[in-house]
This record gives C-alpha cells, structure tokens and sequence, in this order.
C-alpha cells in the first residue's frame, strides 16, 4: 500500500518562501514519477511542477517557473517542493502525487495514481 504524506504547508506573506515535504511508504520514490498539484477554491486540481524517475527530467507550469524548485532525497524517501517568492495566486491545498513504478509520464496529470491528503498553503498580500 502506497501512502503519500505531505508536510511544510502554512500560512506566508507575498515574497516569502515556503518548502513542502512529501513522504512515501510502501513506494521508494526513485522508482516513480513524483508531482505537486495544487487545487484553488472553485478551481480544478492543476499539476504544478513533477519529476520523472529518469535523473533530469523536471516539468513546471509556466507560472511557477523561476520560483520553485522540485527535487527529491532518495535516503529519506520525500520529494520536496521549494517555494519562494510566493504571490497570493499562490493560496491552494497542494497535494502530493505518485506513478506506480516506472510508469506514466511525469509531465501528464493523468498519469497519478496516489495521492497524499494534501497540505494548505495560504499567501497574504
């Protein structure tokens, strides 16, 4: 059973900076394509930023580019999400998000299949 824990959300002014944690069990995260999506009130669930099982394979959406950075510890099993310079458009619940084993295409939202129970990220103006 795989299980997917995030951590790290909380409430920031603009321009601060923030880092998310997601945790797995029962997957090593070497194995799987890894993904922040984020989910806005009254808005879908939107894929973020991922990171493919082969090294160097990263995808952002245009907006977050330049301002986070995804990356991952094969030792602790967590990838993270590094946010700075936050802006307000920013405020969502983020989720983390896992492929099964070599599976999938890091950059497809489609392609998920665990998901974590998310974590609320606030940015005041």
């Amino acid at each position: 059973q795989v299980q997917l824990v995030e951590s790290g959300g909380g409430l920031v002014q603009a321009g601060g900076s923030l880092r998310l944690s997601c945790t797995a069990s029962g997957r090593t995260v070497s194995t799987a394509s890894m993904a922040w999506f984020r989910q806005a009130p009254g808005k879908e669930r939107a894929l973020v930023t991922a990171i493919g099982w082969r090294p160097g394979t990263t995808y952002y959406t245009e907006n977050v580019k330049g301002r986070f950075t995804i990356f991952r510890d094969n030792a602790k099993n967590t990838v993270y999400l590094q946010m700075n310079s936050l802006k307000p458009e920013d405020t969502a619940l983020y989720f983390c998000a896992a492929t099964r084993a070599y599976g999938g295409t890091y950059y497809d939202k489609n392609s998920y299949n665990y998901w974590g129970q998310g974590t609320q990220v606030t940015v005041s103006s």
